[in-house]
């Protein structure tokens, strides 16, 4: 017993160490986390140091951080946005798993593949990563985009499509009739449960945690976070779906909640370890020996599956209306296959529907998709921004606007900083075009009468359109500063005379926005700051006169130290180029 728990311990400490070590790695050559994980996973497993060889022990407990990733993304779409995204559920979801299966299925009778296998393989295929691609999304923000909400959409579909697959597969293997009849009758009994569900997370949810709030107990509101999102997805898988859906249900029932914030909170560190260690899983699931076998067969399979459902996808997001950029992202995104297909073809080599070899190829093509899914999606975003920019078409929006507007302020950003500012504008009566990539915000601001346009404001076609050639300023309030950095330098490149305005992290940020051009940089950091303090000044009983002194002193040392930045910033530059 105690060798088993060292056992245990010593590969804990290996996940540990090599997290610690290969993830900031990759981080500072900007090849993302996953890819990190995943090396991980080659180096501690069979075919690297051999550190880890129960890969099957290990990867039970990970899939706990695909069930942890589908609540907080529930968590964030409350049921009146889910019911909005219904249509491209059903028909980009559904048309992108039924026409890739097809294909598939075509290509694998061709090949000689038996009938039933080659449907397995079809659909088993067609399902794509929701770990990788929902982690990928969040990194390129998440499913407020357009191609998030496309993503996600398929992503759904194909979840929900793992019950009727894996009934298919138990009738191919020729299971008794109870057992042929049971899936089918799941389905009723499923959404029964799921609208219990959904009535208990509206009404009776928030009572019983607010009792347990009252507690003052934050292990005991923990322990009940995770008992939420494990107790529903278990609900789940006993009626037939996976527990993955469940935890993405359970994350809806709490997307109203008031307490949807903190539990949110709880909740990431156990998702963030959990599906980093899924994603080291996948690397020692790798079989080097059947790889280097079948080399060149496994890179053919692999490349045409990428290429296939990388052309299905596309087709179908230019068919319901995406731009030609979006529409390819969202294709390189889902062009790999996924854990389910794991699930799928080790159930049916199981059940022997699938030959045993034929079920370690395919398992090995989906491991190497998705390795290859973030150099894919990297690439495509690198050509992507080198090589095309909106056609005149994308810009129609601003014409209207742009035609009748002279001498106005062009505002790069409407989150909670531009909308302010927007609105004082509006009020002081100067006229203004914001431009916001969120098309959620630029929804909400039109129906307020803001004049907000959907567009990336760090292109200059897109500034173009807004009307930058006769516009007074630019105000930027975007809150990524690589993004206000590249815009800036790139206002001030075109139009060298205007007036750039921006918001910056701190004082560091203030002198390198000036150095490339900035009129003037607030730091965002300071007022907040300074405001706070002139509060609790005057809430200790001092003079309203000496506490606007020592504030405007303060304010005046800070922006002179940032134009002595400055100026350094320029030497050393001058220094440079001689």
């Amino acid at each position: 017993m105690q060798e088993a728990g060292g056992h245990y311990l010593l590969d804990i400490l290996a996940l540990l160490l090599a997290t610690v070590v290969i993830i900031p790695l990759f981080h500072r050559i900007r090849l993302g986390a996953i890819l990190g994980y995943l090396t991980a996973g080659v180096i501690l497993g069979p075919w690297g140091f051999g550190v880890i060889t129960e890969v099957e022990d290990i990867r039970h407990l990970a899939e706990f951080g695909v069930i942890f990733l589908l609540f907080v993304l529930g968590i964030e779409l409350k049921p009146d946005k889910l019911w909005q995204m219904r249509k491209m559920v059903i028909g980009l979801g559904l048309g992108q798993v039924l026409i890739t299966a097809g294909l598939i299925y075509g290509v694998a009778i061709w090949f000689g593949v038996s009938n039933q296998e080659a449907i397995i393989i079809g659909f088993g295929l067609a399902l794509s990563s929701t770990a990788f691609c929902l982690k990928l999304l969040a990194e390129r923000g998440g499913i407020s985009t357009v191609m998030g909400r496309m993503s996600f959409s398929v992503l759904l579909l194909q979840d929900i499509a793992v019950v009727p697959l894996l009934a298919l597969v138990s009738y191919f293997a020729g299971g008794s009739s109870a057992d042929i009849m049971e899936p089918s009758l799941k389905p009723v009994y499923a959404v029964m449960v799921i609208v219990a569900l959904l009535f208990a997370g509206r009404y009776l949810l928030n009572p019983i945690i607010g009792r347990i709030v009252a507690s003052q107990d934050p292990e005991v509101f923990i322990a009940v976070a995770v008992l939420l999102v494990l107790g529903v997805a278990w609900i789940m898988e006993s009626v037939g779906f996976s527990m993955a859906l469940g935890a993405f249900l359970a994350g809806v029932m709490l997307a109203e909640s008031h307490y949807r914030h903190q539990i949110e909170a709880d909740i990431l560190p156990f998702r963030g370890i959990l599906l980093g260690l899924f994603f080291m899983t996948v690397g020692m699931g790798i079989d080097f020996s059947l790889l280097w076998e079948r080399l060149l067969d496994i890179i053919l399979l692999t490349w045409g599956l990428m290429t296939l459902k990388c052309l299905v996808v596309y087709v179908l997001s230019r068919i319901t209306g995406a731009r030609h950029d979006i529409a390819l992202q969202n294709g390189a995104l889902l062009s790999q296959s996924g854990e389910f297909g794991f699930v799928l073809f080790g159930f049916a080599a199981a059940s022997g529907v699938l030959g045993n070899q034929l079920g370690d190829i395919l398992t090995l093509v989906i491991a190497l998709t998705m390795v290859l899914t973030p150099f894919v999606v990297n690439g495509t975003n690198w050509l992507l921004n080198r090589f095309y920019s909106p056609e005149a078409s994308d810009d129609e929006d601003y014409e209207e606007f742009v035609e009748s507007s002279e001498e106005h302020v062009i505002l790069a950003g409407f989150g909670r900083v531009g909308a302010r500012i927007g609105t004082l504008l509006g009020a002081a009566g100067v006229p203004y075009i914001a431009l916001e990539m969120k098309q959620k915000r630029v929804k909400e601001a039109r129906a307020q009468g803001f004049p907000v346009f959907f567009g990336d404001s760090s292109k200059v076609k897109v500034l173009q359109a807004a009307g930058a050639d006769h516009a007074k300023m630019i105000v930027v309030t975007l809150d990524s500063p690589r993004q206000t950095d590249q815009l800036i330098s790139q206002v001030r490149q075109l139009y060298p005379d205007m007036p750039i305005h921006t918001r910056a992290r701190d004082r560091r940020h203030c002198a390198n926005l000036i150095t490339i051009g900035a009129t003037s940089a607030v730091s965002e950091t300071l007022e907040t700051s300074l405001r706070l303090t002139e509060e609790v000044l005057l809430g200790s009983g001092v003079e309203e006169e000496v506490v606007s002194m020592v504030i405007d002193e303060f304010r005046d040392d800070y922006y002179s130290n940032v134009v002595q930045k400055v100026t350094e910033n320029k030497v050393v530059l001058g220094e440079l180029k001689h």
